[in-house]
């Protein structure tokens, strides 16, 4: 698969891609910045087509957002004059006209506000969150039409560290708890170390496949512990090394990749 922009379609953004994503797995996209990580993402939830090559879920054409494929923005994408949990009940009311009782509506959405943390905050709007509530609630709000692909995009770059190691953990714990397929995008190798079963590397501009690579360490993986500290630094060696050539590649192109006709 392969996609371009621009005038002419002469800037290729991505060449070549060609991956299988396992269902329930974590999957995580790293690689320089502008080499498709989010292209690729937002490709999969259908919001960009391709200029070549198929993008298929279970064998059907990706061909438009869907439902089934979720996403998470960089920043939350909620609405600002609504409670927390009038956001997270959004898309289930939009379905009511299916059908769905208000009664199981509530049920979901306290469900969901219990499983992120957010008890208590349920009236509060949007304004007056911190910015990991907001995407605590961002999350609960794409949970909420159950998707069976969670597609993350940097969803915790903006956060602090300490806040961005807790919703690491919980969204661990989310994962392992009902067990969606997720893709996940980061700029951080720890933190695709942490979160993910395997990780994609991406080259720089125009973005293609180095490599796939099985992350080799059992979880919990928070703290370095004894048995898997020299692992953990061999692996966190091995994707930086994957990534260096690129990024200094990456620093010394020209704004854009030119297509000579």
């Amino acid at each position: 698969m392969s996609k371009r922009f621009g005038t002419g379609q002469r800037m290729v953004a991505l060449d070549g891609i060609d991956l299988d994503v396992r269902q329930g797995e974590f999957l995580c996209l790293i690689g320089p910045s502008g080499c498709g990580k989010s292209t690729l993402l937002y490709m999969l939830a259908g919001l960009v087509a391709p200029n070549a090559g198929t993008l298929l879920m279970d064998g059907e054409p990706i061909a438009g957002p869907r439902r089934e494929r979720g996403l998470v923005f960089q920043e939350d994408a909620l609405f600002p004059w609504k409670s927390v949990a009038e956001n997270i009940g959004f898309g289930l009311r939009v379905r009511a006209a299916a059908g769905k009782p208000e009664e199981e509506i509530r049920a979901t959405v306290s469900r969901l506000v219990r499983l992120v943390g957010l008890q208590g905050f349920e009236e509060a709007r949007p304004g007056e969150l911190s910015g990991g509530m907001k995407q605590r609630a961002a999350i609960a709000a794409c949970l909420a039409t159950e998707p069976r692909v969670l597609l993350m995009d940097e969803p915790f770059g903006a956060l602090d560290m300490q806040t961005r190691g807790i919703l690491q953990r919980e969204l661990l714990q989310i994962h392992e708890t009902i067990g969606r397929t997720t893709v996940f995008v980061t700029h951080d190798i720890r933190e695709a170390i942490l979160l993910a079963d395997r990780v994609v590397v991406l080259s720089a501009r125009p973005g293609r496949i180095k490599s796939v690579l099985e992350v080799p360490l059992a979880r919990p993986r928070w703290e370095r512990v004894a048995g898997q500290k020299e692992d953990y630094l061999a692996f966190e060696q091995r994707l930086r090394d994957s990534m260096e050539s690129d990024i200094a590649a990456a620093a010394d192109t020209v704004p854009s990749t030119v297509v000579r006709q």
